[in-house]
């Protein structure tokens, strides 16, 4: 897609209509709502990036959650997994504050942007390979239009993703925790787990585990000025 700025992106993607179950489902789940949240008005519409448009680093997710972004209409926000992620760049001087419960909390990013491949929440949290082609341009153009220099991937399917639009050649790297992939133009790709629940509450993501990812991210960007 042909994008001017970073707004232009956002009011394209929501007023997306192109992939039929996403569409179904995210409005499906914004009208009969969860018990908890019944008496708020879901967004129920696809959901753009968000943070500071002179980001230099990109935090790419997998896709809107149910009953968090999908409700709130802002990425990561009203659900366990953005409870960490906040949390954590708010400890590594990425925000302002360590929650994220709604579009007009006082949230302030500095110098990180944060989006999605997939812009809709998909059922079960498993967008097919054409709803992730389909949405692709969307997370193309933001890549396009931000001056970033490190792009932290959380999970593999983020990782791929990320790799898709960041100018790799050649084998693809596999996704791990801490992985660090140099790119094209003096960037580079770092991969974290992801914070769904099934990885933090088990361990296998720990805060400092993410804190690190986000200090090496922090560290990358500033040294692309010297």
């Amino acid at each position: 897609m042909r994008a001017h700025s970073l707004d232009d992106v956002a009011r394209t993607v929501v007023d997306c209509r192109a992939c039929p179950r996403l569409v179904t489902w995210r409005e499906g789940v914004a009208a009969t709502k969860r018990a908890a949240y019944a008496d708020q008005t879901y967004w129920g519409r696809p959901v753009p990036g968000f943070g500071d448009p002179a980001a230099r680093v990109v935090v790419v997710g997998l896709a809107p959650a149910a009953h968090g972004a999908n409700r709130t209409g802002r990425m990561f926000t009203g659900d366990r997994s953005g409870d960490w992620l906040f949390a954590s760049l708010h400890r590594t001087g990425f925000a302002n504050q360590p929650t994220s419960v709604s579009v007009d909390d006082g949230l302030e990013l500095s110098g990180v942007w944060i989006t999605a491949p997939v812009k809709c929440a998909p059922p079960q949290n498993r967008p097919t390979v054409i709803e992730r082609d389909t949405c692709a341009p969307y997370l193309a153009a933001e890549l396009d239009l931000l001056p970033w220099r490190v792009v932290v991937a959380l999970g593999g399917f983020g990782f791929a993703a990320a790799l898709s639009f960041t100018g790799w050649e050649g084998k693809k790297p596999r996704f791990g925790h801490g992985v660090s992939v140099p790119l094209p133009g003096g960037r580079t790709l770092l991969g974290s787990y992801h914070v769904s629940q099934q990885n933090t509450f088990t361990g296998r993501l720990t805060e400092a585990m993410l804190d690190e990812v986000f200090l090496e991210a922090s560290r990358l960007a500033r040294g692309s000025d010297s």
